[in-house]
């Protein structure tokens, strides 16, 4: 083989290496959405984690929502919705497989699902996971529609059995449902129990697996990264 020829097969090598790392990681892009008064930070070892792991940053969605100052004061409706809503959106929309992975923790757990029903994009979710969430609804919120004075409390917040959480029963939010529970959650379980109505709050109906972790609220979220890492990469 010519010097020329060699020179030739090597250039084309360079050129052909980009394309071979593009397709190398092409993954699904990936939603994280935070909890009331959160903030995508909270999500930072996820994030860490996935651009150890091929993933880059154009394929982290993490929409900041809420009132950050006033837990009270945000529900699922209306402003919270927007950012949550637009992220699911350009995930999808940019997403190289076709496809995202959702994960939310505690009220941004049924935020993500709230939107992904509204959506009607189930079909696009490859994993979701909820973290922390009440999808059950939380005792402390009380049991609609008594005992509901804050709007994270009414008709579209976590009150039990609100309108909000009954419009979320039954409906699916990915092709797969896993969550993160925990029976020491100080939030969920706030009341001295984390069973509404003999199932773990933190649950989803038909999900495809359930971990216990026996970690505090925010800990669930920061201390599982490898395992979130996991699930959406099976």
């Amino acid at each position: 083989m010519s010097i020329k020829q060699r020179l030739l097969g090597l250039l084309a090598l360079l050129l052909l290496s980009p394309i071979v790392g593009l397709h190398a990681t092409c993954v699904d892009n990936v939603v994280l959405v935070h909890g009331n008064t959160g903030s995508p930070a909270d999500f930072q070892n996820t994030v860490d984690l996935l651009l150890q792991n091929g993933y880059t940053s154009s394929q982290i969605f993490a929409p900041a929502w809420g009132n950050s100052l006033c837990a009270a004061c945000n529900d699922h409706n209306g402003s919270e919705e927007t950012p949550v809503r637009n992220a699911i959106n350009s995930a999808i929309a940019s997403s190289c497989t076709g496809h995202i992975d959702v994960i939310g923790h505690s009220m941004g757990a049924t935020l993500a699902a709230l939107e992904i029903t509204k959506l009607n994009a189930a079909s696009k979710v490859d994993v979701f996971l909820g973290i922390a969430g009440a999808f059950h609804g939380l005792y402390t919120c009380g049991i609609y529609p008594f005992n509901t004075a804050t709007l994270t409390c009414g008709q579209y917040g976590l009150s039990i059995s609100s309108p909000l959480l009954n419009g979320l029963d039954g409906k699916r939010f990915g092709k797969k449902e896993y969550t993160f529970i925990s029976w020491v959650d100080e939030i969920n379980c706030a009341t001295g129990t984390c069973l509404v109505y003999g199932v773990h709050t933190s649950t989803i109906d038909g999900e495809d697996g359930s971990t216990a972790y026996p970690y505090e609220h925010y800990q669930l979220l920061y201390a599982t990264a490898a395992d979130q890492l996991a699930l959406i990469r099976q």
